[in-house]
Protein backbone atom coordinates (compact mmCIF):
# COMPACT_ATOMS: atom_id res chain seq x y z
CA UNK A 1 0.00 0.00 0.00
CA UNK A 2 1.01 3.56 -0.30
CA UNK A 3 2.63 5.39 1.89
CA UNK A 4 1.93 8.81 0.76
CA UNK A 5 0.12 10.74 2.88
CA UNK A 6 -3.54 11.49 1.98
CA UNK A 7 -3.51 14.79 3.91
CA UNK A 8 -1.52 18.19 4.99
CA UNK A 9 -1.94 17.39 8.48
CA UNK A 10 -0.03 15.76 10.95
CA UNK A 11 -1.88 12.45 11.71
CA UNK A 12 -1.44 8.40 11.82
CA UNK A 13 -3.27 6.36 9.47
CA UNK A 14 -2.42 9.05 7.06
CA UNK A 15 -2.67 6.76 3.72
CA UNK A 16 -6.48 6.62 4.20
CA UNK A 17 -8.32 8.77 2.52
CA UNK A 18 -10.85 11.68 3.80
CA UNK A 19 -12.64 14.43 2.98
CA UNK A 20 -10.85 17.83 2.85
CA UNK A 21 -9.91 19.78 5.72
CA UNK A 22 -7.36 23.15 5.25
CA UNK A 23 -4.54 23.74 7.43
CA UNK A 24 -4.41 26.61 9.98
CA UNK A 25 -5.22 29.29 10.03
CA UNK A 26 -8.47 28.30 8.82
CA UNK A 27 -11.31 31.13 7.50
CA UNK A 28 -14.30 28.47 7.22
CA UNK A 29 -15.16 25.47 8.38
CA UNK A 30 -14.13 26.45 12.10
CA UNK A 31 -14.09 24.84 14.97
CA UNK A 32 -14.36 27.08 18.44
CA UNK A 33 -14.25 25.56 21.93
CA UNK A 34 -15.52 26.20 25.24
CA UNK A 35 -13.01 27.14 27.77
CA UNK A 36 -14.11 26.48 31.47
CA UNK A 37 -17.56 27.16 32.53
CA UNK A 38 -19.80 23.73 32.39
CA UNK A 39 -16.64 21.72 32.63
CA UNK A 40 -13.75 23.44 35.45
CA UNK A 41 -10.70 22.72 34.06
CA UNK A 42 -6.90 23.85 34.61
CA UNK A 43 -4.12 24.98 31.81
CA UNK A 44 -3.03 21.66 32.16
CA UNK A 45 -5.68 20.04 30.81
CA UNK A 46 -5.54 22.47 28.04
CA UNK A 47 -2.39 21.86 27.29
CA UNK A 48 -3.16 18.17 26.90
CA UNK A 49 -6.56 19.22 24.73
CA UNK A 50 -4.28 20.94 22.22
CA UNK A 51 -1.35 18.31 22.13
CA UNK A 52 -4.07 16.08 20.85
CA UNK A 53 -6.37 18.19 19.40
CA UNK A 54 -5.07 21.15 18.57
CA UNK A 55 -4.61 20.73 14.36
CA UNK A 56 -8.49 21.14 14.53
CA UNK A 57 -9.25 23.57 16.88
CA UNK A 58 -9.66 27.27 15.57
CA UNK A 59 -10.70 29.04 18.94
CA UNK A 60 -11.90 29.08 22.78
CA UNK A 61 -14.01 30.76 24.44
CA UNK A 62 -14.83 32.06 27.54
CA UNK A 63 -18.66 31.50 28.08
CA UNK A 64 -20.94 32.95 30.76
CA UNK A 65 -18.46 35.57 32.11
CA UNK A 66 -16.24 32.46 33.39
CA UNK A 67 -12.52 34.50 33.21
CA UNK A 68 -14.50 37.09 35.52
CA UNK A 69 -14.33 34.40 38.71
CA UNK A 70 -10.54 33.20 37.66
CA UNK A 71 -7.33 35.39 38.90
CA UNK A 72 -6.09 37.27 36.07
CA UNK A 73 -2.36 35.98 35.73
CA UNK A 74 -4.36 32.45 35.00
CA UNK A 75 -6.77 33.99 32.37
CA UNK A 76 -3.58 35.00 30.86
CA UNK A 77 -2.33 31.82 31.12
CA UNK A 78 -5.01 29.84 29.09
CA UNK A 79 -5.19 32.32 26.58
CA UNK A 80 -0.79 32.62 26.08
CA UNK A 81 -1.93 28.70 25.52
CA UNK A 82 -4.29 29.33 22.93
CA UNK A 83 -2.41 31.56 20.64
CA UNK A 84 0.84 29.26 20.85
CA UNK A 85 -1.72 26.35 19.26
CA UNK A 86 -2.36 28.99 16.35
CA UNK A 87 -6.28 29.74 17.65
CA UNK A 88 -7.98 32.82 18.87
CA UNK A 89 -9.20 33.63 21.89
CA UNK A 90 -12.95 35.16 22.74
CA UNK A 91 -15.24 36.27 25.02
CA UNK A 92 -18.59 34.72 25.48
CA UNK A 93 -21.19 36.72 26.69
CA UNK A 94 -20.67 38.96 29.15
CA UNK A 95 -20.75 42.51 27.66
CA UNK A 96 -24.54 43.29 28.00
CA UNK A 97 -23.73 42.91 32.16
CA UNK A 98 -21.12 45.23 31.45
CA UNK A 99 -22.96 47.54 29.97
CA UNK A 100 -24.97 48.08 32.75
CA UNK A 101 -22.41 50.60 34.26
CA UNK A 102 -22.27 52.79 31.47
CA UNK A 103 -19.77 53.46 28.43
CA UNK A 104 -16.46 53.68 31.02
CA UNK A 105 -16.69 50.29 32.01
CA UNK A 106 -17.25 49.04 28.55
CA UNK A 107 -13.83 50.98 27.51
CA UNK A 108 -12.34 49.41 30.20
CA UNK A 109 -13.70 46.00 30.15
CA UNK A 110 -12.14 46.52 25.97
CA UNK A 111 -8.74 47.67 27.51
CA UNK A 112 -8.72 45.17 30.33
CA UNK A 113 -9.31 41.93 27.06
CA UNK A 114 -7.36 43.58 24.93
CA UNK A 115 -4.43 43.68 27.89
CA UNK A 116 -4.65 39.47 28.66
CA UNK A 117 -4.85 38.44 25.61
CA UNK A 118 -8.70 38.35 23.99
CA UNK A 119 -8.81 38.76 20.46
CA UNK A 120 -12.50 38.58 20.20
CA UNK A 121 -15.47 40.32 21.83
CA UNK A 122 -18.74 38.28 22.00
CA UNK A 123 -21.48 41.18 22.09
CA UNK A 124 -24.85 39.17 23.08
CA UNK A 125 -28.14 40.34 22.84
CA UNK A 126 -30.07 37.13 24.45
CA UNK A 127 -30.97 39.35 27.43
CA UNK A 128 -30.97 42.82 26.77
CA UNK A 129 -33.44 44.98 24.28
CA UNK A 130 -30.38 46.32 22.08
CA UNK A 131 -31.34 48.33 18.98
CA UNK A 132 -29.81 47.67 15.79
CA UNK A 133 -28.28 51.12 15.74
CA UNK A 134 -26.72 50.43 19.25
CA UNK A 135 -25.27 47.18 18.54
CA UNK A 136 -23.71 48.99 15.35
CA UNK A 137 -21.81 51.18 18.17
CA UNK A 138 -20.39 48.45 19.79
CA UNK A 139 -19.17 46.94 16.81
CA UNK A 140 -17.56 49.59 15.89
CA UNK A 141 -16.30 50.30 19.33
CA UNK A 142 -15.00 46.92 19.72
CA UNK A 143 -12.59 47.35 16.79
CA UNK A 144 -11.79 50.68 17.44
CA UNK A 145 -9.94 48.80 20.35
CA UNK A 146 -7.98 46.69 18.29
CA UNK A 147 -10.30 43.82 18.93
CA UNK A 148 -12.54 41.79 16.46
CA UNK A 149 -16.31 42.15 17.34
CA UNK A 150 -18.11 38.78 17.48
CA UNK A 151 -22.53 39.93 18.03
CA UNK A 152 -24.44 36.66 19.41
CA UNK A 153 -27.44 37.28 17.53
CA UNK A 154 -30.78 35.06 18.60
CA UNK A 155 -34.50 34.54 17.86
CA UNK A 156 -35.49 33.47 21.43
CA UNK A 157 -35.99 36.40 23.88
CA UNK A 158 -34.14 35.68 27.21
CA UNK A 159 -31.53 33.22 25.68
CA UNK A 160 -27.74 32.81 26.53
CA UNK A 161 -28.31 31.81 30.06
CA UNK A 162 -29.47 28.35 31.64
CA UNK A 163 -33.41 29.29 31.28
CA UNK A 164 -35.61 26.08 30.94
CA UNK A 165 -37.82 25.28 28.12
CA UNK A 166 -40.82 26.26 29.91
CA UNK A 167 -39.21 29.94 30.76
CA UNK A 168 -38.21 30.30 27.42
CA UNK A 169 -41.39 29.57 25.50
CA UNK A 170 -43.07 31.99 27.80
CA UNK A 171 -40.73 34.91 26.69
CA UNK A 172 -41.78 34.16 22.75
CA UNK A 173 -39.61 34.16 19.69
CA UNK A 174 -37.95 36.95 17.59
CA UNK A 175 -38.41 36.79 13.61
CA UNK A 176 -35.65 35.23 11.40
CA UNK A 177 -35.86 38.21 8.53
CA UNK A 178 -34.87 40.69 11.74
CA UNK A 179 -32.04 38.52 12.72
CA UNK A 180 -30.82 38.37 9.34
CA UNK A 181 -30.82 42.37 8.86
CA UNK A 182 -29.26 42.76 12.26
CA UNK A 183 -26.41 40.64 10.93
CA UNK A 184 -25.89 42.39 8.00
CA UNK A 185 -25.99 45.88 9.53
CA UNK A 186 -23.36 44.31 11.96
CA UNK A 187 -20.91 43.20 9.19
CA UNK A 188 -21.33 46.28 7.51
CA UNK A 189 -20.60 48.07 10.75
CA UNK A 190 -17.13 45.56 10.77
CA UNK A 191 -18.12 42.34 12.70
CA UNK A 192 -15.97 39.51 11.90
CA UNK A 193 -18.23 36.72 12.08
CA UNK A 194 -21.62 36.58 13.73
CA UNK A 195 -22.12 33.90 16.40
CA UNK A 196 -25.67 31.99 15.96
CA UNK A 197 -27.97 31.47 19.64
CA UNK A 198 -29.06 27.75 19.43
CA UNK A 199 -31.65 28.59 22.03
CA UNK A 200 -34.99 28.55 19.86
CA UNK A 201 -33.67 26.73 16.94
CA UNK A 202 -32.02 23.50 18.57
CA UNK A 203 -31.68 23.89 21.94
CA UNK A 204 -34.45 24.17 24.71
CA UNK A 205 -37.36 23.96 21.87
CA UNK A 206 -39.89 20.89 21.78
CA UNK A 207 -38.83 20.78 17.98
CA UNK A 208 -35.64 21.97 16.08
CA UNK A 209 -36.34 25.04 14.13
CA UNK A 210 -34.41 24.21 10.99
CA UNK A 211 -36.19 26.64 8.14
CA UNK A 212 -34.60 29.00 10.97
CA UNK A 213 -31.13 28.17 10.41
CA UNK A 214 -31.65 27.66 6.44
CA UNK A 215 -32.75 31.05 6.26
CA UNK A 216 -30.18 32.60 8.34
CA UNK A 217 -27.41 31.02 5.99
CA UNK A 218 -29.03 31.88 2.84
CA UNK A 219 -29.45 35.28 4.17
CA UNK A 220 -26.04 35.79 5.52
CA UNK A 221 -23.77 33.49 3.79
CA UNK A 222 -22.56 29.95 5.64
CA UNK A 223 -18.74 31.86 5.96
CA UNK A 224 -20.45 34.88 7.95
CA UNK A 225 -21.76 32.64 10.82
CA UNK A 226 -20.91 30.66 13.22
CA UNK A 227 -23.96 28.03 14.83
CA UNK A 228 -23.72 26.76 18.59
CA UNK A 229 -23.66 23.21 18.21
CA UNK A 230 -22.47 21.47 21.48
CA UNK A 231 -24.88 18.56 21.15
CA UNK A 232 -23.76 15.41 19.03
CA UNK A 233 -27.09 15.04 17.14
CA UNK A 234 -26.98 18.84 16.46
CA UNK A 235 -23.74 19.62 15.14
CA UNK A 236 -23.86 16.49 12.95
CA UNK A 237 -27.33 17.94 11.79
CA UNK A 238 -25.20 20.89 10.63
CA UNK A 239 -22.54 18.67 8.77
CA UNK A 240 -25.43 16.59 7.02
CA UNK A 241 -27.09 19.38 5.49
CA UNK A 242 -24.07 21.96 4.86
CA UNK A 243 -21.15 19.79 4.64
CA UNK A 244 -17.77 20.48 6.57
CA UNK A 245 -17.03 24.32 5.65
CA UNK A 246 -19.71 25.45 8.43
CA UNK A 247 -18.65 27.03 11.63
CA UNK A 248 -19.23 25.65 14.86
CA UNK A 249 -19.31 26.31 18.74
CA UNK A 250 -18.75 22.83 20.64
CA UNK A 251 -18.02 22.05 24.07
CA UNK A 252 -14.17 21.03 23.98
CA UNK A 253 -14.92 17.36 24.91
CA UNK A 254 -16.46 17.38 20.98
CA UNK A 255 -13.48 17.95 18.81
CA UNK A 256 -12.69 14.79 18.28
CA UNK A 257 -16.35 13.63 17.29
CA UNK A 258 -17.01 16.74 15.28
CA UNK A 259 -13.78 16.58 13.36
CA UNK A 260 -14.07 12.88 12.60
CA UNK A 261 -17.21 13.78 10.84
CA UNK A 262 -15.80 16.72 9.24
CA UNK A 263 -13.88 14.37 7.77
CA UNK A 264 -15.49 11.75 7.11
CA UNK A 265 -13.47 9.19 9.02
CA UNK A 266 -16.70 8.38 11.24
CA UNK A 267 -20.20 9.08 11.13
CA UNK A 268 -23.71 7.81 12.08
CA UNK A 269 -26.40 6.16 10.19
CA UNK A 270 -27.55 9.03 7.88
CA UNK A 271 -23.63 10.92 7.92
CA UNK A 272 -21.39 7.41 8.04
CA UNK A 273 -19.13 7.49 4.50
CA UNK A 274 -21.18 10.66 2.95
CA UNK A 275 -19.40 13.88 4.21
CA UNK A 276 -17.22 14.78 1.30
CA UNK A 277 -15.20 17.68 -0.16
CA UNK A 278 -12.33 17.19 -2.57
CA UNK A 279 -9.16 19.31 -2.08
CA UNK A 280 -8.99 22.38 -4.27
CA UNK A 281 -6.45 22.14 -7.22
CA UNK A 282 -3.29 23.98 -7.47
CA UNK A 283 -5.29 26.54 -9.81
CA UNK A 284 -8.38 27.06 -7.37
Amino acid sequence: MSNISMTPHDVSFNFVPRAWRPVKPRTFGLTEIRAPYYATYGTRHLKDVFDVAGQWIDGIKWAGGSFALIPREQVKAFNDIAHENGAYVSSGGWIETVLRYGGDAVDQYLREARAIGFDVIEISTGFIMLPTAGLERLVRKVVAAGLKAKPELGIQIGSGGDSGVAELAAESKKDVGDLIDRGKRALAAGAAIIMIESEGITENVTQWNTAAAAAIINGLGIEHVMFEAADGPVFEWYIKNYGNEVNLFVDHSQILQLEALRQNVWGNKSTWGRVINPAPTASA
